[in-house]
């Protein structure tokens, strides 16, 4: 009788962008470049785009040298300032950051819309994308909200039960009011535009929007523009609660 195969290990074999990623080589879009380039083998062949990495296969970035020093930094996204792809007369974060010592190279993990304000985190460590991003993982962010109604009710009943976004049921969520106007919101997932989506479908309306915390990274007292860079016990904190340690 035949044995079923073992599972592979890890989300072996990979695409070779997310391999890439995971080892904070490039996010996966500049792996796809390195890719294109002609920068990257696979067991001493040029990789081609699409290729899989099997476990126990040989990557090499052609021309590297020393390893790469991770950066991570908490940044107060101020409103107005776009995180990604700014259009004409727009600032981007980039932009806002690019006179900072040892900013050159970062990049924000997910977006905040224009008019919302708050906690991003700024790395050169393109593993961390897909580990904070991934719905999988569950990983929760802390939001304030104030809205242009009071509050009904039922707001907190319905906001943590789930809210029908045009089609989509909102996973369970909590809520903490704070004042006739005003919550503070505990996601674990993030759809674009969520938290002002669900206000909406509960016939309200938001009008100021902050990330106070992403794990147990928070905002406190940073003001908006600045930015401190996570280190010691709060980064091996972090790294530990999305796997990478």
């Amino acid at each position: 009788m035949s044995k079923t195969p073992p599972e592979p290990k890890e989300g072996y074999p990979m695409r070779i962008n997310k391999y890439l990623a995971h080892e904070g080589v490039a996010t996966r879009r500049a792996a796809d470049d390195l890719v294109a380039k002609k920068k990257i083998l696979l067991n001493g062949r040029v990789a081609v785009l699409g290729d899989k990495v099997q476990e126990g296969d040989r990557v090499e970035l052609v021309g590297s040298t020393a390893p790469k020093k991770f950066v991570y930094y908490a940044y107060n996204k101020p409103v107005g300032v776009i995180t990604h792809s700014p259009q004409l007369g727009e600032k981007d974060i980039k932009q806002s950051v690019a006179k900072g010592a040892g900013m050159t190279d970062v990049f924000p993990i997910g977006r905040l819309d224009k008019d919302s304000s708050g906690l991003i985190i700024l790395t050169n460590d393109g593993r961390v994308t897909d580990r904070l991003l991934n719905p999988d993982y569950d990983h929760d962010k802390e939001y304030r909200v104030r809205t242009l109604d009071p509050l009904r009710e039922s707001f907190k009943k319905a906001m943590e039960g789930g809210v029908n976004i045009e089609g989509y049921l909102t996973a369970p969520c909590k809520v903490r009011k704070t004042g006739p106007k005003s919550f503070n919101i505990t996601l674990t997932e993030g759809k674009k535009h969520q938290i002002r989506r669900m206000v909406a479908a509960l016939h309200n309306q938001v009008v100021e929007l902050e990330r106070m915390r992403i794990l147990n990274i928070r905002l406190e007292d940073l003001k908006p523009g600045a930015w401190r860079p996570i280190e010691g016990a709060e980064l091996a904190a972090f790294l530990s609660e999305i796997g990478m340690k």
